[in-house]
């Protein structure tokens, strides 16, 4: 009975939307694409928010770190100024240095023969001042000279003049007794030896007359000679003054080549320029150098860190913020510093080649802009080597 039962419900068709052997209901079929569909939807969903806020949920981050990054110091190569032969190279390789060591020694007899030959000509050239002032004293002397002598023939001029006309009042005086005589002597009045007397004293004022004008011609010609004598020797003065100019600027010149000599003299010798380690020594005693020739390569104790960040981090950075160094070499070990300078382009923009994407077909590609990050103690890291990996950590908001 039960089994017929049970035939008979398996025999009856299926009702209420019902497949026969799968339960499932045909009454709402688009059910089983819900799921499927809004999986795919979150999907779509998600990469759209993530590609279009991607950036300014990177830039808004507080801490923003980078591992493209790297311990920076000041490496100096250190090069020779003037040719030479090493005499002596004073460091080894990787030693420490102070400021003003002597690191490398030139042979030095050459230019020391040269700072010795230019003081020579710095003496040669003061003599040459000195005798030129001798000179020009000696001219001044000269000058006085002729001064005096346009003085002497002034008096001389002025004596001659006095001289004629003392002359003159006696040669009308003589000349009018003539006359006067010999009209006597023509009507019998006087004596012949009186008109004698007269005639004689009329010439020998006369010729007193002639006398003085001739010394008053002789005064002034001595004047006007003692006149030109004196522009003579004034222009040549003037002449000295000229050259005692042209000497001091030779000796400025040569004091400018003892200089120049001197300084060569010192390019001999190669100093630590300051605190830190050499290199390795790239010279040896005996070697012939050239101007420009590397010796070898200074590291100075000053460290930094170089942080390459993507611009998508630089939003909310400045100069200032606190950072967090980790190097590789120290695990475990963390460095306080902050950020003291942001590079003001993008390291591209320093290369040899800037990139031009005005041509051709172009993806865009993250630039990383350099971050200059120091320690707060200077101290803890003068222990790191320039080119360290470091894992940089800024905190943009405090």
């Amino acid at each position: 009975m039960a089994a017929s039962e049970a035939t008979q419900d398996s025999s009856r068709p299926a009702e209420h939307g019902e497949h026969p052997g799968t339960g499932q209901s045909t009454r709402w079929p688009w059910l089983r694409y819900v799921t499927p569909i809004a999986i795919v939807l979150l999907a779509a969903a998600l990469v759209i928010t993530l590609t279009r806020n991607w950036n300014a949920w990177e830039g808004g981050k507080i801490e923003q770190a980078t591992d493209d990054a790297y311990v920076r110091g000041d490496l100096t190569p250190l090069s020779t100024k003037v040719p030479g032969i090493v005499r002596t190279v004073k460091v080894g390789d990787y030693q420490r240095v102070r400021t003003g060591d002597l690191l490398v020694e030139l042979e030095d007899d050459d230019y020391r023969a040269q700072v010795a030959q230019a003081a020579a000509a710095i003496e040669a050239a003061k003599a040459a001042i000195e005798n030129n002032r001798r000179q020009r004293e000696l001219q001044d002397t000269r000058i006085q000279k002729a001064l005096s002598g346009i003085d002497l023939a002034k008096a001389q001029v002025a004596a001659a003049e006095a001289g004629i006309n003392a002359v003159q009042a006696d040669v009308t005086r003589t000349h009018a007794e003539r006359a006067r005589q010999e009209a006597l002597l023509a009507t019998q009045s006087t004596t012949k030896q009186r008109v004698e007397a007269a005639v004689a004293d009329e010439e020998r004022f006369s010729a007193q007359f002639a006398s003085r004008q001739a010394d008053l011609e002789q005064a002034k010609s001595s004047l006007r000679s003692n006149e030109i004598g004196v522009e003579t020797e004034r222009r040549t003065k003037t002449v000295l003054e000229s050259q005692e100019r042209q000497l001091v600027a030779d000796l400025h010149a040569k004091e400018a080549a003892l200089t120049v000599a001197r300084v060569n003299l010192g390019y001999a010798q190669i100093h630590s320029p300051g605190e830190g380690i050499v290199g390795e020594r790239q010279v040896r005693a005996g070697q012939l150098l050239s101007p420009g020739a590397q010796i070898l390569t200074f590291v100075a104790d000053t460290r930094w860190v170089q942080a390459n960040y993507r611009e998508t981090q630089l939003t909310h950075m400045k100069v200032g913020d606190p950072a967090e160094i980790r190097i590789d070499v120290y695990p475990g070990r963390v460095w306080k510093g902050h950020v003291v300078e942001i590079a003001p382009a993008s390291g591209s923009q320093f290369a040899l080649l800037p990139p031009d994407n005005a041509t051709g077909n172009f993806t865009k590609v993250v630039q990383r802009v350099p971050v200059k990050i120091a320690f707060d103690d200077t101290s803890d890291a003068a222990e790191l080597r320039p080119g360290l990996s470091v894992v940089a950590e800024v905190r943009t908001k405090q």
